[in-house]
């Protein structure tokens, strides 16, 4: 049922109405999670950037990911003012509200697993707040850049 003057958004079909399953269906894959990741800490956002990423996606895998991550609304795309062909990925608000869920699966997983990237860990670890924080603003700084090209 639309709410204000916010369009209804077509449901859909979900296993269950468990918050978490909603969850899981938009980003329990492997790969997700990684795209969101490089975007919010690397600042990945063309399609060449995402295939260098360590893990090795498949382009393939890649491009279903980034479609549903669209439509999820989790990413949103613009043409890239250099060549308009190709498309620059950015997060949007929702997806930049993943940024705490990221930091605890990435502070749980050093606190039962060997995992790399310490000095990562030692920053989210030391100040999350400040950290958090940090993130926010560069997609801020990004937003605001995009909207004024």
């Amino acid at each position: 049922m639309p709410r204000g003057n916010i369009p209804a958004k077509r449901k859909a079909k979900r296993r269950s109405e468990c918050p978490l399953n909603a969850s899981v269906e938009m980003l329990g894959d492997r790969w997700s999670l990684l795209i969101i990741r490089d975007m919010m800490l690397r600042g990945f956002r063309t399609y060449t950037e995402f295939m260098e990423c360590y893990e090795g996606i498949a382009t393939n895998i890649l491009a279903d990911r980034l479609r549903k991550l669209v439509a999820y609304g989790i990413v949103s795309t613009e043409p890239d003012p250099s060549d308009g062909r190709k498309l620059i990925y950015l997060l949007t608000a929702k997806g930049i509200d993943l940024a705490p869920v990221l930091t605890e699966m990435v502070l749980w997983a050093a606190a039962h697993e060997e995992t790399g990237n310490q000095a990562l860990v030692r920053l989210m670890r030391k100040d999350k707040e400040n950290f958090l924080a940090e993130v926010r603003r560069r997609w801020d700084e990004k937003t605001i850049r995009s909207t004024a090209n």
